[in-house]
């Protein structure tokens, strides 16, 4: 049940319902800790009178002191350095009779006198809190009255370990440890350690106070920080969820994420960038529509040639004739071949080139292996001589792009060059920077030149004005450059000649 709800709720519900889980593990060990600092707090002053009650038993056993009035009030007077920092100790014998008691005498220093108007009383107050260690529980008394606490604990059975009180009594609260002193395994008497330890509550208020503040500190950090959570992250998932749906169903109302495109954060970036992918998507929708109407559309007329030659040869029996139309037929059927092929070779390029990466690249390097290439097909087929010109031999041309797309820009503007020129023409490649230190790459022929008094239309996809060979070409040749040049940044254009007959077209790369 548990995983299903992290797995269907929302991420404030996940957060929120984490932070109450943390809070309910750390309320739980808060509350067993607060339980034990007063008892731990008390069982520390306890040791410490134990050590003070060893000691002063090691002295009595030591000195074979007896446990009358005389002895141990003598006792009292030449010790008192033992004592001098606690509240009150008290010396009983087993009947049990009290026989010295701080508080009956006055030990400050140098002094050594019996005040005779000191006398021990009881302190008649309702004990309201009382913690008694090794299982020895007193209840609540009427009275702080340490004779019924030794007879308490003389009725133990383990006489060995000490009875530690704890009891709040007129706002004082006091600590009050009792042991028999047993030298030589023979029991003589007890002794009573008691402090006021009003410091210990003080410490258990200030610890209680502590985590209070930052239990509190804690949950307000964390509603502020759901707060922002929901309102500049979560809320702004949803909208962009929504805006997702909305393209998905093809809804137009999808305007609700536009308020985030202007953020710097990645909320923004992530806004602007379905916003692109958006854009992109139905940019792409609306050239593979446009494509496949130019696409029927140039078949067709092929189609329709090739229909109406079959009806001809069907009636012709001139063998002349035949051939002709046979050579009409082979025409365009080659022409839809080649129209097919490269349509299916620019889908392929479109998905590759989102997968490939630019890297520095030598131009020059580049275009002098496309050249000698072309020259070794067309010099031979039809004397057509290409030839390659960098106006510094000795400098090299990097350029930041795709390698092997170069060579198709390059590989596509002399294959449309040979297209237009006549047998034993030559073409010129062109390497140089211009002023800016653009490099410019520039293909010249001495063909038709262009017809078009605006040269950007040789650039669209089954432009009108082809040579005669065009069933070797799909017409798609220069779309595919113009394609390939925006996506490495740069720019193309293409004119006439002005000195001779012919045409040139032009690349402008960026500089690294």
């Amino acid at each position: 049940m548990i995983s299903s709800f992290f797995r269907s709720s929302s991420i404030l519900k996940k957060f929120l319902v984490f932070n109450l889980i943390v809070f309910l593990v750390l309320g739980i060990f808060t509350f067993l800790y607060l339980k034990a600092i007063k008892p731990n707090l008390v069982k520390n002053r306890s040791n410490q009178h134990s050590k003070i009650i060893n000691n002063t038993s090691d002295h009595i056993n030591r000195l074979n002191i007896k446990f009358t009035k005389e002895t141990m009030t003598q006792f009292l007077l030449s010790n008192r350095f033992l004592f001098q920092n606690l509240d009150r100790v008290q010396f009983y014998d087993l009947v049990p009779n009290l026989l010295a008691d701080t508080d009956t005498l006055d030990l400050a220093q140098n002094i050594a006198v019996l005040n005779q108007d000191v006398q021990e009383t009881s302190i008649d107050k309702i004990s309201e809190d009382i913690n008694v260690d090794n299982s020895l529980t007193i209840s609540k008394t009427v009275n702080f009255n340490t004779l019924n606490y030794i007879k308490k604990y003389s009725k133990d059975n383990n006489k060995n370990e000490k009875l530690v009180i704890s009891e709040t009594i007129n706002n004082n609260f006091y600590v009050m440890t009792i042991k028999l002193v047993k030298p030589n395994n023979k029991r003589k008497g007890y002794i009573i350690v008691s402090e006021i330890a009003n410091d210990i509550l003080i410490a258990v208020e200030e610890r209680n106070n502590f985590i209070l503040r930052t239990v509190f500190f804690v949950a307000l950090v964390i509603i502020i920080f759901s707060v922002f959570l929901n309102k500049y992250i979560l809320k702004p998932i949803r909208s962009l969820v929504v805006y997702t749906k909305a393209i998905k169903e093809k809804d137009k109302k999808i305007d609700k994420h536009e308020k985030y495109l202007l953020r710097k954060d990645e909320v923004g970036q992530l806004s602007r960038s379905l916003t692109e992918m958006t854009e992109n998507l139905y940019k792409r929708i609306d050239i593979a529509e446009t494509f496949s109407s130019d696409l029927a559309h140039e078949i067709r007329n092929p189609l329709t040639s090739l229909k109406g030659a079959s009806e001809v040869l069907e009636n012709t029996q001139q063998n002349d004739k035949r051939k002709k139309l046979i050579k009409v037929i082979s025409h365009d059927v080659e022409r839809i071949e080649r129209l097919i092929t490269d349509y299916s070779q620019m889908l392929k390029d479109e998905a590759a080139l989102s997968r490939e990466k630019m890297k520095k690249i030598n131009l020059k390097l580049i275009a002098r292996s496309v050249v000698d290439d072309f020259n070794n097909i067309y010099e031979s087929k039809r004397g057509i001589k290409i030839f390659l010109n960098d106006l510094n031999n000795q400098e090299e041309y990097f350029i930041h792009g795709i390698e092997n797309r170069i060579e198709q820009i390059i590989a596509n503007l002399l294959d449309n060059s040979i297209s237009f020129s006549d047998d034993n023409k030559k073409i010129l490649v062109e390497i140089y920077k211009s002023e800016n230190k653009k490099i410019i790459l520039k293909v010249v022929d001495e063909g038709k030149g262009f017809k078009e008094t605006s040269t950007k239309k040789i650039f669209d996809r089954f432009y009108s004005n082809r040579p005669d060979n065009f069933g070797e070409h799909s017409g798609l040749g220069l779309n595919i450059v113009k394609n390939l040049v925006d996506l490495h940044g740069a720019t193309i254009k293409a004119s006439n000649n002005i000195a001779q007959r012919g045409a040139n077209v032009e690349i402008e790369f960026p500089k690294i």
